[in-house]
């Protein structure tokens, strides 16, 4: 990174994007009445910001901004815009001129979205995002963001000139979108850390990365160590392509690592795993095995090594407690297992753990087992008891 900006224990404010962005990848679409109960649930885990929606693409969209505006109470609301005066219009009349209602215009950033995309001039550009943002200021809105669309790719003459009108008309945010999550932390923190030297110090800087090389929590890291003070993100990184900065993992890193990022973050812990299984109740959302903090294996192992670590102290192989995420911590036997977790078992049963009992139980119950099959504790727990019965009784 060529200049890195220093704000000790800045607090970075929370903008929730799982609504607008995390919802218009496929599959992931929800009814005006679905996106209430989450925008609550964010509320209440601590979001600064929920997108509401896209007022100006739908019906539905403005729907479910009206419904969202209505009903938060302590964060505040966005809704997302093109730099087009009838989309600021639209976002207006469903969101209204509340003091709680941030405005989002996105501008084009890069000369390749310039040429291929919308076939308009750099100048025509700025010139749609003066008309966009004082429209919006006409309109009474006091919270306006600008977005700078392929700013990853953008040139940053370009940039500079669109973040300059837009600062100048009145955006108190700018956002930096890498779009097509082409960048990597060096490129992206390096670009942050220009657009905080030319805009000032009490206007927010905001990070919107994308996952298609998995470096969306990498790129948005470099960008608080940049100078950013706000990431845009979603809940299980839902959002288009590969998805957005997954917003369970920025606050689990700010919550452990925030002293070497020089910030600190808001959020409940304990209130984004069931935030997050709403969600995929909402849109029907695949449990991942592998994922971090919400993966179905994030608090649970089978390796023998490891379960003998865990029962001697958790602290061994888990650096983050899964009580803290409202989740229970999972020991599993299967064909990984040693006999240590059959020691813990009879144990917790009460029997006495003899080796020549544990070498049995090994034989049948770890070493025998099919590749991929594994018990909880509980379960193998009563086929272990079931084993005594019926031992029982046949003597």
């Amino acid at each position: 990174m060529t200049t890195e900006h220093t704000y000790r224990q800045r607090r970075i404010s929370v903008f929730d994007a799982t609504l607008r962005d995390g919802e218009q990848a496929p599959g992931n679409s929800m009814s005006p009445a679905q996106k209430l109960p989450l925008a609550l649930a964010a509320e209440a885990y601590g979001a600064d910001i929920v997108e509401a929606g896209f007022p100006g693409s739908s019906p539905a969209d403005a729907e479910a901004t009206r419904l969202i505006a209505e009903s938060l109470t302590t964060a505040r609301f966005a809704t997302f815009n093109r730099a087009s005066t009838d989309d600021v219009r639209a976002s207006m009349a469903a969101g209204g001129a509340r003091p709680n209602h941030q405005v989002q215009i996105c501008g084009t950033g890069s000369d390749l979205h310039l040429e291929h995309k919308r076939g308009i001039t750099r100048a025509e550009s700025i010139q749609e995002v003066h008309d966009a943002i004082r429209l919006a200021v006409d309109l009474g809105a006091t919270d306006i963001s600008f977005g700078v669309e392929d700013a990853s790719r953008g040139s940053k003459d370009h940039i500079e000139a669109l973040v300059t009108a837009a600062v100048e008309d009145g955006a108190t945010t700018v956002i930096l979108a890498d779009t097509t999550g082409c960048a990597t932390p060096q490129e992206y923190g390096d670009l942050c850390a220009s657009v905080r030297s030319w805009i000032p110090d009490d206007i927010i800087l905001s990070t919107h990365c994308h996952d298609d090389m998995g470096l969306s929590l990498a790129n948005a890291l470099a960008g608080i160590q940049a100078g950013a003070n706000e990431v845009q993100a979603t809940l299980g990184g839902i959002g288009e392509r590969a998805g957005n900065t997954p917003l369970e993992e920025l606050a689990s890193v700010l919550t452990h690592k925030g002293d070497e990022f020089g910030a600190t973050i808001d959020v409940q812990l304990a209130g984004l795993y069931p935030a997050y299984l709403l969600l995929s109740e909402t849109i029907a959302l695949a449990p991942s095995r592998n994922k971090a903090v919400f993966g179905v294996n994030a608090f649970a192992t089978e390796a023998g090594i490891h379960q003998a670590g865990i029962l001697k102290n958790p602290i061994n192989y888990e650096y983050l407690n899964p009580h803290l995420y409202g989740r229970e911590r999972s020991l599993l036997v299967g064909r990984h297992s040693g006999r240590s977790i059959l020691r813990y078992l009879l144990d917790r049963m009460g029997i006495p753990a003899q080796d020549e009992l544990v070498d049995g139980l090994y034989e049948e119950f770890v070493a025998s087992r099919p590749a991929g099959e594994c018990d909880e504790l509980d379960d193998l727990a009563q086929r272990i008891a079931g084993r005594f019965a019926e031992a029982a009784k046949a003597s």
